[in-house]
C-alpha cells in the first residue's frame, strides 16, 4: 500500500472518529449524514508547512454538516443540488448548482442541504496548515 493512500486513509478515519462530520453507527432514524471524500492531497509548492486537499461533501436531503473551521483557506463549487452555507456573523447564502463560495481560515461555518431539496454535493479545495486536521468541530 502506498504512503499516500495511508496518509488519506488516517485522514478519513481521523475525520470519522471526530464524530463532526461521519456518523457510522448512528441510528437508522437519525438525520441523514453527509460523505466527505478526499480526492487529493499534496504539499504545497514553495509555501513550506501548508498542504493542498481536495474533496467532496455529499449532504443529502436534510443532511447537515456541522459548524467547524479550517486551519487555512476553503474555496468551494457546488457540483449539484441545493445547499445552504451558514457562516456565523454573516447572512446564510443559498447555493444551487454552479455556484461558488469561499470560507477563510477560521471562519466558523456550516453546509447544509436546502430545505425541501434532495441536498447536493459540493467540491472544495483546502489550503490548510500542515498536519492540522482538515476540519475542527465547534459548537
Amino acid at each position: 500500500m502506498s504512503i499516500r493512500i495511508l496518509v488519506i486513509t488516517a485522514l478519513l478515519a481521523a475525520t470519522c472518529i471526530s464524530g463532526a462530520l461521519c456518523a457510522q453507527d448512528a441510528p437508522a432514524s437519525a438525520t441523514p449524514q453527509p460523505k466527505r471524500t478526499i480526492l487529493d492531497q499534496h504539499e504545497q509548492s514553495g509555501v513550506p508547512g501548508t498542504e493542498i486537499i481536495l474533496g467532496t461533501a455529499d449532504i443529502p436531503a436534510g443532511g447537515v454538516v456541522g459548524w467547524h473551521f479550517h486551519d487555512g483557506d476553503e474555496s468551494g463549487y457546488v457540483l449539484k443540488g441545493n445547499l445552504v452555507l451558514k457562516t456565523r456573523g454573516k447572512p446564510d447564502q443559498v447555493l444551487k448548482a454552479g455556484d461558488h463560495f469561499f470560507n477563510p481560515r477560521g471562519a466558523v461555518h456550516s453546509l447544509a442541504a436546502a430545505p425541501g431539496s434532495d441536498g447536493g454535493v459540493a467540491l472544495s479545495t483546502w489550503i490548510i496548515d500542515k498536519g492540522k486536521p482538515l476540519a475542527e468541530p465547534v459548537k
